[in-house]
């Protein structure tokens, strides 16, 4: 493993000489394992790249929720990360500008009278969702009236729903699709609730120079095409690469 590095700013980014990456399995889109067990997708592709910039190797933190990867980045146990840009997140951390956009979707069964986004907010309506999640974050604080229901991660979501025998899934609109293939009697309501916009994201404390480093990182990898050919390879369908020029959000 490379432990040095004479790549501007690679201490400042990565000050133990090895890149640490913190990855959430949480999010089928993004990354998963592969036969032998290491990461693999856009998030560990993105991961590559900028290890091999700064001219250091890599050492994967991999969690199975969003959550426990937040923490470890936010605690400095990892130098970056790959999250759903959300205000409660933003403490503690550094967002890069977006790189890709990903819907979230409800799932309900064939037999409910939900037709449209619009009608899940009512208070007969239970809600299930992966704890600590961006759709989490995001439906506490826009559903008032609907009850949330918590599944231990995001893919755990439409088991719960069965299980339990809730009235509305909510998540990554490719993981449903996917659960919706394989479980008969469910269908996803037309269109979207909202839009991830999915960043890199590292320690607050990181300097400037080092924000900025990742920053550009991010912007040259969608405006070059990289992003957009990473969607090919990984065949990601129904995620969309982000504008260029969003602004990064600390």
């Amino acid at each position: 493993m490379n432990t040095s590095s004479s790549a501007p700013l690679a201490d400042q980014l990565a000050p133990h000489g090895v890149l640490r990456v913190a990855i959430n399995l949480g999010n089928p889109v993004l990354a998963a394992l592969d036969a032998a067990g290491e990461p693999s997708g856009i998030s560990a592709d993105l991961s590559h790249k900028l290890a091999a910039q700064l001219g250091l190797g890599i050492e994967w933190r991999v969690f199975k929720k969003a959550d426990e990867s937040v923490q470890c980045v936010r605690a400095d146990e990892a130098d970056i990360g790959f999250f759903a840009i959300d205000p409660v997140r933003g403490e503690g951390l550094h967002f890069s500008p977006p790189y890709v956009q990903i819907e979230g979707a409800y799932m309900v069964r064939n037999n409910s009278l939900l037709q449209s986004n619009e009608e899940v907010d009512q208070a007969s309506h239970r809600v299930t969702v992966g704890a600590g999640s961006a759709y989490d974050l995001f439906l506490t604080r826009h559903l008032k009236h609907a009850l949330i229901v918590r599944a231990p991660s995001s893919p755990a979501v439409v088991d719960v729903f069965m299980a339990q025998q809730l009235d509305v899934a909510a998540g990554v609109k490719q993981q449903l699709q996917a659960d919706a293939l394989r479980l008969p009697g469910v269908r996803l309501l037309p269109g979207r609730f909202m839009v991830i916009h999915q960043a890199m994201g590292m320690p607050a404390q990181r300097s400037a120079p080092a924000r900025q480093l990742l920053n550009r990182f991010v912007e040259d990898a969608k405006q070059s095409g990289w992003v957009a050919k990473a969607f090919v390879r990984h065949q990601i369908q129904g995620a969309a690469v982000a504008p260029p020029g969003y602004p990064a959000h600390d």
